[in-house]
């Protein structure tokens, strides 16, 4: 039986996800299309910069975030300014922070589906008269819809299973930054190893099943062609 506050935690890991998964994949689809497409040399350092998560320890990654955030700060004092809200020690907070950290998990899915498709598709539905735009929405970006289904999956299991970030930049706020990745820690530091087995089995449990449906729909794709 999960604890009441244990449940709060993951209500907001979950909200945390949903949120942060829906802002990731109206960045990344653009994003991805440009990277696969792109001749600009900026296309590389972009790559870089999108991967950077990857091979950064999540503390210093949150570290800069926070710099980067506080209210005292460019960024941090103009979304002050605007809502009147803090980003550091916010839910906002743990958006931004999740989104940034998630990306390339969401982008480089999606921009191989996109290079896997060629030219020959969208220069097939220019010659009908298709605009690039006509042609992105009806030709590309169908044929890479199971890379955007494996996009997103992960996202969002990468999201729930986040420490390093949201602890840097939203702190242990019950019911606004405490995540369960968060609480399980705190359990086990207070040696209550049962609160901290029922929760981490069940994020367990959530992070199979979404493995699971990803590679099950992988799957079926390549046996479908």
């Amino acid at each position: 039986m999960i604890d009441p506050s244990d449940l709060l935690a993951l209500w907001t890991t979950l909200k945390l996800a949903l949120i942060s998964t829906l802002v990731l994949l109206a960045i990344s689809v653009p994003l991805a299309w440009w990277l696969a497409t792109s001749k600009s040399k900026v296309s590389s350092v972009v790559e870089v910069l999108v991967a950077l998560p990857l091979v950064l320890p999540p503390t210093v990654l949150g570290f800069y975030l926070l710099l980067l955030m506080r209210p005292d700060s460019p960024i941090g004092g103009a979304f002050y300014s605007i809502t009147g809200e803090r980003l550091v020690f916010s839910f906002s907070g743990l958006i931004v922070g999740s989104v940034i950290y998630s990306l390339p998990f969401v982008v480089q899915p999606i921009q191989n589906a996109f290079v896997a498709i060629g030219r020959q598709p969208m220069e097939s539905a220019a010659t009908l008269g298709a605009s690039r735009i006509d042609a992105f929405f009806t030709v590309a970006l169908p044929l890479a819809k199971p890379g955007v289904f494996t996009a997103a999956i992960l996202g969002f299991a990468h999201t729930v299973g986040e420490f390093g970030v949201v602890l840097m930049i939203g702190g242990n706020i019950p019911g606004e930054t405490r995540v369960a990745s968060i609480a399980i820690y705190d359990h086990v530091e207070s040696l209550n190893y049962a609160r901290a087995h029922n929760l981490a089995g069940f994020l367990l449990v959530i992070a199979f099943v979404l493995l699971m449906v990803a590679y099950s729909g992988n799957r079926k794709v390549r046996i479908w062609r």
